[in-house]
């Protein structure tokens, strides 16, 4: 019988020690206390938010809004031991229903022992609307401390009752300043500095964007790629790292702003302006199908009836992007966004759709007037359905002058043209149509 071979001793397990798997540098460099977080001085600095809340020795539910890589899971952990609470954290992404009653009920048989938790909450925003509901009683109990981190505007992506309940601090991009400083941190751990001259250097803090992180794995790079006593160029460092330099300035919510500038210059009639936030955009990489969806949505909200064309033109540019592709197809969105810039501007159907949705909201239950109803059936025919109806067409110009509205609610106007483009028209028609109506009743 052969005898099975015994795997060979390492020299680790010969001397005695354990095996310490290498440590990404993100983790070696995690801050140990509040005061090594760097780039959130309105958070923790000494008359930071967080700081004052702190000597109170009282924390509140909290929600972390910012990019990645600025610090929200380290400063979530630190509270906790600041605080003296147990610190757990989930993520939305993997995290059901289940997962969270199994969180609350591990909370609940803590608290009955004296100890608080901290439960840190990752991507929020991923949980539906229904599961951020179920934080409401544990956090109004206090069972939970509930400390949620978010990418996402918490305005839009949170409940309201949930954001009623805990207090938004909002974390800011790292600065270059606070990136030099992880880098030179970085540099003393390791016992070494990073193989770059000064304008390679300035370019790995602003391929970082913001990110800590992200410095710290473009730091790792540089050093694995480094042959013995080789230094990088800038040119040499962006073939390195497979990245170029970030367009957006996450800073100022870079893709938020641009959409804005661009929407606001359509707004104003800048075709100019326009064109350049356009560029912009599809230069940082931003998917070209949502910029033409938010050229569509310009059309309807700010041209509208006043150049019906518009929203034919967006959609048009839309469907040519779709079939074309970049970047013959980006051509045709900066024939829309010309377009939509130049069209006579109206908001007019806007606003008319917002008045009809809250009138649609009070009379939500209230049937149509009986005259306009269909009677299919004879007891519908008794009941009056259809009675008295006058056919459009068969009346002179047209025009019945009929009430369609429900008669509880009584007649409205929502659509108010302006005296611009083509809506100067569907004005005149529609003033004409209530002197009709006026005479005819």
């Amino acid at each position: 019988m052969s005898q099975r071979k015994r795997p060979q001793t390492s020299l680790f397990e010969a001397a005695g020690l354990e095996r310490d798997a290498p440590r990404p540098l993100a983790d070696k460099l995690r801050p140990k206390k509040l005061a090594e977080v760097v780039g959130q001085e309105a958070l923790v600095g000494p008359d930071g938010a967080l700081t004052r809340m702190l000597e109170t020795r009282s924390l509140g539910s909290l929600i972390f809004w910012g990019p990645p890589g600025t610090g929200k899971t380290t400063v979530a952990r630190l509270l906790a031991e600041e605080t003296d609470l147990h610190f757990q954290q989930i993520s939305a992404v993997f995290s059901g229903v289940a997962d969270l009653k199994k969180v609350f009920d591990e909370a609940r048989a803590r608290r009955e022992t004296g100890q608080g938790t901290l439960l840190f909450v990752d991507e929020i925003h991923r949980f539906n609307r229904a599961q951020q509901d179920s934080f409401l009683p544990v956090m109004e109990d206090g069972t939970v401390t509930l400390v949620g981190a978010t990418t996402e505007n918490p305005s839009f992506e949170l409940n309201a009752a949930l954001l009623s309940r805990a207090r938004v601090l909002v974390f800011k991009p790292l600065d270059a300043a606070a990136l030099e400083q992880i880098v030179a941190r970085a540099e003393e751990i390791e016992g070494k500095k990073l193989p770059l001259d000064d304008e390679a250097r300035q370019m790995l803090v602003r391929l970082a964007d913001g990110d800590g992180r992200a410095v710290l794995t473009l730091a790792e790079e540089v050093w694995r790629a480094a042959r013995k006593d080789e230094i990088f160029d800038a040119a040499r460092l962006t073939e390195i790292v497979q990245r170029r330099a970030p367009i957006y300035d996450k800073s100022q919510d870079g893709p938020y702003n641009l959409i804005s500038a661009l929407h606001k210059s359509v707004r104003g009639s800048d075709p100019d302006a326009a064109l350049y936030y356009l560029a912009r955009m599809l230069d940082a990489g931003e998917d070209p199908l949502y910029l033409a969806r938010r050229i569509v949505r310009m059309a309807s909200e700010d041209i509208g009836m006043a150049d019906p064309q518009a929203l034919v033109v967006a959609n048009a540019a839309k469907d040519a992007y779709d079939f074309l592709g970049s970047p013959e197809g980006e051509l045709a969105l900066a024939q829309a966004v010309l377009y939509v810039a130049t069209a006579p501007k109206s908001n007019a159907a806007y606003l008319a759709f917002g008045r009809a949705m809250r009138a649609a909201k009070e009379g939500g239950s209230l049937l149509p007037p009986k005259h306009i109803l269909n009677a299919p059936t004879k007891l519908m025919q008794e009941e009056g359905y259809s009675a008295g109806y006058e056919y459009d067409h068969d009346a002179e110009e047209g025009f019945s002058g009929q009430d369609y509205f429900p008669e509880q609610l009584g007649r409205r106007t929502f659509y108010e043209p302006v005296e611009r483009g083509f809506e100067r028209e569907i004005k005149k028609r529609l003033d004409y149509w209530v002197k009709l109506r006026a005479q005819r009743k």
